[in-house]
């Protein structure tokens, strides 16, 4: 499974609370940041590698995620929390780590000054950092959605592909706008180490949709149950495989276990599809009529079969469905099976949202903030993490390709409704939570 499907633990992530680093002095309080992350996280990568080592299993990325910042930066009124943000970039390239997630606020409800601020911050924070990631919750089921947030979020998103432009407009790629965000998500770049979190804990989260596949083309004429019992098997397997890498990195850095996320993560990586599946499934391409009963079945037999190989699942848990990072979901939308709609579509079944899409770079604002109330909504009505990251591609149009290399991979960029949602959007207020919220 390791050698020829592309098995692997996608990440080892630390959750750091960076409460005690509250500080009126922001000085102070970024240079408690910086020594509290090298303190706790100094190791981290060291035992990851060690890890991988000793059992032959891969670990490819290891990460850090800490307290929303706009908590800690809340203190320090009248400053820009940018320095916060170079603090987090500091720590991480002292520490090795791939990517440092927490630039964030929790706005489903309204904004503090200190969510404004750091909000307002997040385009330069993105284009000056190198490994810090960023995300804003807009909403959940309980408390509805904030469609003042969400307008600002849409602008907020134009303004880091124009602030990153220089770099193929990857500032976006690192910006997550939620719905019933996840305190203890150990994925990029919607990480974050919850309010309600130990001060430090081990979060892994596992990936193969390599494995799957394999496992599904060993079954070409079964029937769907069967198509959904090899799939729960399969689960289990990868899924003890990250509880052990879980338990093995919390032993070693005296860190307490959290959770494994049974994410399936795809990469540009052939064979590491999680489109693929889908098409094994029997679909001729990923986007035809059927992909969203296909992805439902997954996501659902992916879950079943991880809660049983460990009773700490969370995060996200289900199938990813980014487009730029799974190949099979690249040609898919390059061959025109694949739109935004049907996108649209499959995030009612799987466990994220609109993810790594690349959209034309002259989308006005109010269109990515209706991108995000449609995918808020679904969220909140559904109980379930939905989220919105797609990058305006500055200077290019629909057809076009945008590359941001490694990890990230590439994507079309795909062509998104142009009637105009202005006047909806620029009424603002809360969209009311729905009425299944109420179950006290």
């Amino acid at each position: 499974m390791i050698d020829n499907e592309n098995l692997d633990i996608r990440t080892i992530t630390m959750g750091i609370s960076l409460l005690d680093c509250i500080d009126s002095d922001p000085d102070r309080a970024c240079n408690k940041i910086y020594d509290k992350i090298c303190r706790y996280a100094g190791n981290l990568v060291k035992t990851g590698e060690d890890i991988s080592k000793d059992y032959g299993i891969p670990i490819i990325n290891k990460r850090v995620s800490v307290t929303p910042i706009a908590i800690v930066a809340g203190a320090c009124q009248d400053h820009d929390p940018i320095r916060f943000a170079k603090a987090l970039d500091r720590a991480a390239e002292t520490i090795g780590v791939n990517f440092i997630g927490g630039y964030s606020a929790l706005v489903h409800k309204g904004f503090s000054p200190g969510d404004y601020a750091l909000i307002e911050s997040i385009p330069r924070a993105l284009a000056e950092t190198k490994y810090v990631c960023s995300s804003v919750n807009v909403g959940t089921t309980k408390a509805g959605i904030n469609m003042d947030a969400v307008k600002k979020m849409g602008l907020i998103v134009r303004k880091t592909a124009e602030a990153t432009v220089d770099q193929g407009c990857i500032g976006p790629s690192k910006l997550v706008v939620f719905c019933n965000a996840p305190e203890d998500n150990p994925f990029m770049a919607g990480a974050m180490h919850g309010i309600g979190e130990p001060d430090c804990v081990i979060n892994v989260g596992v990936s193969g949709p390599g494995v799957v596949r394999a496992a599904l083309h060993k079954c070409p004429d079964g029937d769907l149950s069967e198509v959904a019992d090899i799939i729960k098997k399969t689960a289990f397997k990868i899924t003890r495989m990250g509880q052990l890498v879980a338990q093995e990195a919390s032993r070693r850095l005296c860190v307490p276990f959290g959770i494994v996320d049974l994410s399936l993560a795809p990469t540009p990586a052939v064979g590491d599809s999680v489109a693929h599946i889908l098409e094994e499934m029997g679909l001729e391409s990923c986007g035809a009529h059927g992909t969203t009963a296909c992805l439902a079945l997954l996501n659902d037999a992916v879950k079943k079969g991880g809660v049983m190989a460990s009773s700490h699942v969370g995060g996200l848990s289900g199938a990813f469905i980014p487009v730029s990072e799974d190949a099979g979901m690249i040609d898919a939308a390059e061959c025109g099976s694949l739109s935004m709609s049907k996108l649209e579509a499959m995030t009612s079944v799987c466990s994220v949202g609109l993810d790594m899409i690349a959209i034309p770079g002259d989308t006005p604002a109010e269109i990515i903030s209706a991108i995000i109330a449609d995918e808020a909504a679904i969220g909140m009505v559904n109980s379930k993490t939905t989220a919105v990251r797609v990058i305006p591609a500055i200077g290019k149009k629909a057809g076009d390709d945008l590359n941001f290399g490694g990890l990230f991979g590439h994507s079309p960029v795909m062509e998104v409704n142009r009637w105009s949602p202005k006047k909806f959007i620029d009424r603002g207020g809360r969209l009311p939570a729905p009425i299944q919220s109420l179950k006290n």
